[in-house]
């Protein structure tokens, strides 16, 4: 395990000031990976919809910035601090984490998966910042164009592959958890994000299907099963991301309202809270309302 102490935090803020200055948006992180600072919401009645627009830090990838009076002060707010998140999908970079898990307990190759996806949909890895992660994987950072957003998925590409995007974010290099740290592989220190083939980014983000308008009897039923048979499904590390992708595809078809309700209490079940569920599926709307 990781000894956190003072000189941790000072690291921590210097890693992030660095990563703000070329122009990635960063905020705390304690060394279970997650936000560093509590909620100014924890306690109100669910559902709490606020991302920041209440002016108070606490609100996760929310509260990311590149301005280093602000990331100096969201440290200063939590000084347990032991690294940084980095948020994808913002201007300029938009980044695009390509997280490539081990786990050969089960059998999963997750580097030799997005070989056999390069192979098949032709593209090619450029040479890009890459992460090494305390568990033996891999983050790989690229970038998106403007006009395209890329969703949070686990495991949808292959099996041990996730993506961080819109909404989503990276362990910053230089981190410290209670697992290890997380550091820059040999080589790419001096790289910056490359862009995303366009092979992959397509992959990345399906087309959208045209909205249908089934009836209240069905909306619940067959898709709606599968959506909900699909939250169920998800392991720690996923749940919030099998819930947002359940809940854009039910109000991409018309549906997600009548939804929302068996949606939550399916991601209950998982082990979220229902306000931490509300919050996904509201997120969720928000996101197919603006393709819209």
């Amino acid at each position: 395990m990781a000894t956190i102490d003072r000189q941790t935090a000072t690291l921590a803020l210097a890693h992030a000031l660095s990563a703000a200055g070329r122009g990635l948006p960063v905020f705390p992180l304690s060394a279970t990976k997650l936000p560093a600072l509590r909620s100014p919401h924890h306690g109100e009645q669910p559902p709490v919809h606020c991302r920041g627009e209440c002016g108070l830090p606490g609100h996760g990838v929310h509260d990311a910035t590149t301005d280093p009076a602000a990331v100096r002060a969201l440290f200063a707010a939590a000084p347990r601090a032991t690294g940084y998140g980095i948020a994808c999908g913002r201007a300029p970079h938009r980044l695009i984490g390509i997280d490539l898990d081990i786990d050969t307990a089960h059998g999963n190759d997750s580097v030799g998966a997005l070989q056999q996806l390069a192979l098949q949909h032709l593209f090619t890895i450029p040479p890009t910042v890459t992460v090494l992660t305390p568990s033996g994987g891999r983050h790989l950072w690229l970038t998106g164009p403007a006009d395209t957003t890329v969703p949070n998925s686990a495991g949808r590409l292959a099996p041990g592959i996730d993506i961080r995007g819109n909404g989503g974010y990276l362990v910053g290099p230089g981190s410290v958890t209670t697992h290890g740290h997380y550091r820059l592989a040999p080589g790419t220190a001096h790289l910056t994000p490359a862009p995303c083939p366009r092979a992959l980014l397509r992959l990345l983000t399906p087309p959208r299907r045209e909205p249908s308008a089934p009836d209240k009897g069905t909306a619940t039923g067959r898709r709606g099963e599968g959506l909900i048979q699909f939250v169920l499904a998800a392991h720690e590390g996923q749940r919030n991301t099998r819930l947002f992708w359940a809940a854009c595809r039910a109000y991409e078809h018309g549906f997600g309202d009548t939804l929302a309700d068996a949606l939550t209490a399916a991601a209950v079940r998982t082990g979220l809270t229902e306000q931490e569920a509300r919050a996904a599926i509201a997120s969720a709307e928000r996101l197919t309302r603006r393709r819209g």
